[in-house]
C-alpha cells in the first residue's frame, strides 16, 4: 500500500525518498481507522500524510560538471560564510578553514548531497545538542555527522549534517571507501537543520550570506578557478 502510494506521488508531483515510508504508514493506518470510525480527524492524518510526503521529496537534479566545482550539498539559505575551525572528528587540523554554512527549515528539501566527486575517506558520529542549527554555536554543540571527500585532484573537503531544534534524526546513505560523484545523495536530516562544508584552505567562496542554495546545482566554490587565479569559467551541466 506505501509503496503503491510513493509510487502515485512520484508520477503526479515530484519523487518521494524511501525514508518516508514508516511515516506514511502511520498516516495511513491512522487515516483507515478514523475513517471508520466515522471521526473528522481523519482528514487531518490524510493532510499529515500529505506534508510528510512534501518533506521527504526527493526532486531530481542537474549537476554543473567542470574540475574543481564544489556544489551545495544542501538546499536551504547559505547563513554563514566565514573561517572556522572544523570539528576535530573530520581530521582536517585546528587552524579555520572557509566555510560556506546552509540552513535547511521544514520546507527545504532535505536529502544532503555529495559537493565534489572523489572517495568518502571518514565518516564520523558526534551526539550532541539540539539547538537551532541557525546558530554559530550549533556547529560546535549539536549532533552531527561528518564526511571527509577526497577528490582525485588532491583537495580535501569537509561536509557536516548538523541536527537542529526539531531535528531528531541524522541518516547516512553512504560508508567509508565509498567512491561518491558529485551530487550523488549521501545523507538525509530530519525537519529542520543545517549542513556545513569545509573548504581547502585559500579558497574564496562563491556564494554570500542570505542567497538561496541547492543541493547538487548551486556552486559554492571552484577549487579550479583558485588555482588559476580567476573565478571566469565556463560550466556545463549533465
Amino acid at each position: 500500500m506505501i509503496d503503491s502510494l510513493i509510487s502515485s506521488i512520484r508520477k503526479t508531483v515530484v519523487p518521494v525518498h524511501r525514508e518516508a515510508r514508516p511515516f506514511l504508514l502511520i498516516c495511513a493506518v491512522a487515516a483507515l481507522i478514523l475513517f471508520v470510525l466515522s471521526s473528522p480527524f481523519a482528514w487531518l492524518a490524510v493532510l499529515l500524510g500529505l506534508w510528510v510526503a512534501y518533506f521527504f521529496r526527493d526532486p531530481v537534479r542537474v549537476t554543473p560538471v567542470a574540475p574543481g566545482l564544489v556544489v551545495s550539498g544542501a538546499d536551504g539559505r547559505v547563513s554563514s560564510v566565514a573561517e572556522a575551525v572544523p570539528p576535530p572528528e573530520l581530521g582536517l587540523g585546528d587552524r579555520p578553514l572557509p566555510r560556506v554554512s546552509v540552513f535547511m527549515n521544514v520546507f527545504n528539501v532535505h536529502v544532503n548531497r555529495a559537493p565534489v566527486s572523489g572517495r568518502i575517506a571518514r565518516i564520523a558520529y558526534r551526539p550532541g545538542a539540539f539547538l537551532n542549527a541557525d546558530l554559530d554555536k550549533a556547529s560546535e554543540d549539536n549532533e552531527r555527522n561528518c564526511f571527509r571527500i577526497e577528490t582525485d585532484a588532491g583537495a580535501t573537503i569537509g561536509v557536516v549534517q548538523i541536527a537542529g531544534l526539531v531535528a531528531r534524526r541524522i541518516v547516512c546513505f553512504v560508508r567509508e571507501g565509498e567512491a561518491v560523484v558529485a551530487g550523488d545523495r549521501i545523507g538525509l536530516i530530519r525537519f529542520g537543520s543545517r549542513v556545513d562544508h569545509y573548504l581547502p584552505p585559500g579558497t574564496r567562496p562563491l556564494v554570500t550570506v542570505g542567497q538561496t542554495a541547492i543541493a547538487g546545482e548551486t556552486v559554492i566554490a571552484d577549487l579550479g578557478a583558485d588555482r588559476a587565479g580567476t573565478a571566469e569559467r565556463t560550466y556545463r551541466v549533465s
